[in-house]
């Protein structure tokens, strides 16, 4: 039946076993060492997305002649025009925006939909993005989601996808 070795070896590994759970249970982990980034931190505070978005639009005008050119700058970084971005920005704004808390200040829904205007224009990574939008990357995986499906929604109508492939096929 049993003997001494075998019951030895049983009480061992119930031994081994305990001693594991509890080292498991009690594992420490590492504090965090930031909430939020101090290089997004900072460059939110020096220099934000809004004003980025405007001086692209301020590049743009004859401050002689006091007149608005063309918005190449940002058509370039967007791909898109500013009445185009506006007009789409009025469209969504409601299913994008987010409410300020007494923690954090929410992100405008024009730097989302900014943010996401770059992602699908240029395809940069989530990290590339955190850089230029001063975002963390895990924002960024949230919002650029949301905001496409907030623009599949307002134009399903304008932008006729099924007609289209049926007409060539």
């Amino acid at each position: 039946m049993c003997d001494g070795s075998d019951m030895a070896l049983a009480a061992s590994a119930a031994v081994i076993l305990v001693e594991a759970a509890s080292t498991l249970s009690t594992v420490q982990h590492r504090p965090r060492r930031f909430w939020i980034r101090p290089s997004i931190v900072n460059g939110r505070g020096k220099y934000s997305t809004s004003e980025f978005m405007k001086d692209l639009l301020l590049d743009e005008v004859d401050h002689m002649h006091l007149e608005y050119r063309c918005d190449a700058g940002f058509r370039n970084f967007f791909r898109m025009r500013n009445s185009e971005f506006e007009n789409i920005l009025t469209m969504i704004a409601p299913q994008i925006s987010k409410k300020n808390t007494t923690f954090r200040e929410a992100i405008p829904a024009a730097e989302r939909f900014g943010v996401t205007l770059r992602f699908l224009a240029t395809g940069d990574s989530y990290s590339s993005l955190s850089y230029t939008f001063k975002m963390s990357k895990q924002t960024i995986s949230l919002i650029v989601p949301d905001v496409c499906v907030a623009i599949c929604s307002a134009l399903k109508e304008g932008v006729k996808v099924r007609e289209i492939l049926i007409m060539y096929n």
